[in-house]
């Protein structure tokens, strides 16, 4: 009696689910959200510097223009004669002040941070903590005692140091550097450097600054913007003299008020203009750094 092998069930392997046009469907959806978010952004840029070029009366036309005109040295010479020829003047006081501030905030921002995270001193916790409790304090508090300060004992109202000397060393730029100089620099590549004969401030400067460009670039972007952008702290030191005038409060006296309706538009945003031009210069060399410093420690390894 022979026995026949036992034939094995012969079972069609399942198909694999198909994701593949789910897949391409969810990122042509993102796209198009994406490209939609990004020409919504830049609609108000376009029309801020078609309408520079046109003349007042066009601004407000119904359909609006969407197209240059040919009214951008009419705005110009209007501009400079709003402004009592000083525009340029006021716009290099800005860029002063900005770039001042900008440079010192990175670098004792950066020099404490580094001190913070590295090093080991008495009362390291206290200060530390102080300093941050002291982000809690509503900047609106600080500005009378400020003007005090400025007025009746270094008596600077009216200079520019006004505006970049206090911020120097800020509270939040400090706490920045220091927890990404803690979370990205092991502590053993500063004792290798101290094995190599290096100094202090050599090993902050060769070793540290290379290594922090992008929280760099981070804390220099946002200095930046907010130091060009303020007004109200200029108002406030009493910067109100054409020489020593900034582009915020020039475009306010330009405009004549959120009231005035009979502002002439046309210099406005030319002046408008002048304000945007150097901040979108700075994003764009910057907004490499800039998105890797945020995005730091965000992805693991």
């Amino acid at each position: 009696m022979t026995t026949q092998p036992l034939e094995t069930p012969v079972t069609a392997t399942p198909r694999p689910p198909r994701r593949k046009s789910r897949l391409n469907l969810s990122r042509v959806g993102l796209w198009v959200f994406v490209g939609i978010a990004c020409f919504l952004s830049l609609v108000p840029f376009y029309l801020m510097f078609v309408w520079a070029t046109l003349p007042s009366a066009q601004i407000f036309a119904v359909p609006p223009n969407l197209w240059f005109g040919n009214a951008f040295v009419e705005n110009l010479q209007k501009m400079m004669e709003a402004t009592n020829n000083m525009a340029l003047r006021q716009f290099w006081n800005s860029l002063y002040i900005s770039v001042l501030s900008t440079v010192t905030t990175l670098f004792f921002c950066s020099l404490a941070g580094f001190a913070f995270a590295m090093y080991d001193f008495r009362g390291k916790k206290y200060l530390f903590g102080f300093i941050l409790v002291t982000m809690l304090i509503p900047p609106l508090v600080m500005d009378i005692p400020s003007f005090l300060v400025m007025n009746n004992f270094l008596q600077w109202i009216g200079t520019p140091r006004t505006l970049w000397v206090p911020g120097m060393a800020n509270a939040f730029g400090i706490f920045l550097m220091r927890q990404y100089i803690v979370s990205a620099l092991p502590k053993s590549l500063i004792e290798a450097a101290r094995l190599d004969g290096a100094s202090e401030f050599g090993i902050y400067m060769k070793v540290v600054v290379p290594l922090i460009r992008p929280i760099l670039a981070t804390l220099g972007v946002v200095t930046f913007v907010g130091s060009w952008n303020n007004f109200k702290g200029a108002l406030i030191m009493r910067l109100s003299e054409d020489s020593t005038m900034t582009l915020p409060l020039s475009l306010r006296r330009i405009t004549g008020g959120a009231t005035n309706v009979n502002a002439d538009w046309g210099a406005t945003l030319m002046m408008v203009v002048l304000t945007v031009i150097p901040l979108l210069i700075i994003f764009l060399f910057a907004s490499r750094q800039v998105i890797s410093g945020l995005t730091s420690g965000a992805v693991k390894d």
